[in-house]
């Protein structure tokens, strides 16, 4: 626009002649009014800082914590001390919905946690990557942002399936000095598993979960309580106690740190047909070895009249390409037969696979062979064997519906645990020649017409797995 009575070079002489004497601050002032109120047309306004001073004495905080569009509703209660920070509190979240913290995650302050306008506390990732605008959460306590009834908190986690969960006190009261950074107290239904793709009403949940409603309270206390005193489960098995202290400090430590919470308690046992079917494999070389030992050839090998039986019993097997008349063809059945004598099973005598006076007195009883396999699946002896099947069952106990079990993942954590293989990382087949692999993988026959993948296991393994690795049931 240019002036009714002039031109546009007669307009810009008069405004030069106007702001020749001015000072700098009233020409910015000058450009500010002209402009609608500032000179950064366009540009976002620094979030305002909505953190309050840390309260004089710690309190406990009753907070809800709800997924957002969950139905039917997914929430956790829990009592929080004031004083903890907003990445321990993380980590508090991580446990009370079974996630494992794989993915990127944030806390918001008064808007969502993508909103701009809104604080941010970013987890140590984002911080690095400095696109967003925030303060690391390490560094804020939780009373920093809330403290009162009806104050909320607003969290994310995994920015592709955006689990947002929305925390909000319901109750404050002082805080005993002897009290535990979280309490679970109240919940409802399990949370969407890791990379579902955002699901969140039962109907497609039950589509990945055995069962969407449920939700153990006591197992997520005690998960809670583990995180509370660091890796160990107190009563937990010896070798998986080892290699988890050993694990300490390292990358893997914070993932194994969360698998334990399927290992705090023992599992009910299968019920006894489930458990007869599951150990057929094992019940068959028993049964046959009991009844006056299987022949062995001079090379120590089982004849080819039995390893042809043994090849329609042992589910891999039918894996497997050529003929299965001799156990070094049949290497399935090998492996499976070793698995057998190294678990205290079988034993080799005058040319012969009896069962060990422990497996003869068990006999056939799918509940008594299940309690030597709990005694035995992990080797006494210390080394690499004994500390790679605790690490692998640990990683088969967190199993969920329609997952794999890594062996990489499970031989990289040996590696950090500081094992080698021959001076090398420990690789994948260190982990799948282990005796518990072949053992647990015939828990569970191939449907016909169908191929299992080869680090799937049945929900009978995970059970034994756990089993093995759980704090033995008190007595009292």
């Amino acid at each position: 626009m240019t002036p009714a009575d002039g031109s546009e070079a007669d307009f810009r002489r008069r405004f030069d002649e106007i702001v020749a004497d001015m000072p700098a601050d009233q020409i910015h002032e000058l450009l500010g009014t002209l402009l609608g109120g500032g000179s950064d047309v366009g540009a976002v306004p620094p979030a305002p800082d909505l953190r309050r001073a840390p309260l004089d004495q710690p309190a406990i905080l009753t907070m809800r914590l709800d997924l957002e569009g969950a139905t039917p509703p997914i929430w956790r209660r829990l009592e929080l001390r004031s004083d903890l920070t907003l990445a321990e509190l993380h980590r508090i979240i991580q446990i009370s919905f079974d996630w494992m913290d794989s993915h990127l995650h944030r806390f918001a302050l008064g808007g969502s946690p993508f909103d701009p306008s809104a604080q941010l506390f970013l987890c140590p990732f984002d911080v690095e990557e400095g696109e967003d605008e925030g303060l690391p959460e390490a560094e804020v306590r939780l009373d920093e942002a809330v403290q009162e009834v009806g104050d909320t908190l607003r969290y994310v986690y995994d920015y592709g399936d955006d689990w947002q969960v929305r925390l909000k006190v319901e109750a404050v009261r002082p805080a005993p000095e002897d009290a535990p950074a979280a309490v679970v107290v109240g919940g409802r239904r399990a949370g969407p598993p890791e990379d579902s793709g955002g699901i969140t009403d039962a109907e497609s949940l039950a589509e990945v979960l055995a069962d969407p409603a449920h939700f153990d309270l006591d197992a997520v206390q005690q998960a809670l309580e583990a995180e509370e005193r660091g890796l160990l489960v107190p009563g937990a098995h010896p070798a998986l106690a080892e290699v988890v202290e050993a694990l300490d400090g390292t990358p893997a430590a914070y993932e194994v740190s969360l698998r334990l919470i399927d290992v705090v308690s023992a599992p009910e046992p299968p019920e006894e047909d489930e458990l007869a079917s599951a150990l057929h494999p094992v019940l068959w070389f028993l049964d046959r070895a009991g009844d006056g030992g299987i022949a062995l050839t001079q090379a120590g090998y089982m004849k080819p009249d039995m390893v042809i039986a043994a090849s329609i019993v042992v589910p891999d097997q039918d894996t497997w390409y050529g003929k299965n008349n001799r156990e070094t063809l049949a290497i399935h059945v090998l492996d499976f037969r070793e698995a057998l004598q190294s678990v205290k099973l079988l034993r080799k005598y005058k040319g012969q696979l009896l069962p060990t006076r422990r497996a003869a007195a068990a006999k056939t009883d799918p509940g008594a062979v299940w309690e030597l396999l709990v005694e035995t699946l992990i080797p006494q002896k210390e080394g690499f064997v004994r500390e790679a099947t605790a690490l692998l069952l640990l990683h088969i106990a967190g199993m969920r519906p329609g997952e794999s079990v890594s062996f990489d993942q499970v031989a990289e954590e040996l590696t950090q645990r500081g094992w080698r293989v021959g001076g090398d990382p420990v690789g994948f087949m260190s982990i799948r020649e282990l005796p518990a692999v072949s053992l647990l993988r015939s828990f569970t026959p191939a449907e016909e017409g169908t191929s299992r993948a080869l680090e799937s296991f049945s929900p009978v393994a995970r059970t034994l797995a756990a089993t093995v690795l759980a704090p033995p049931i008190s007595e009292d």
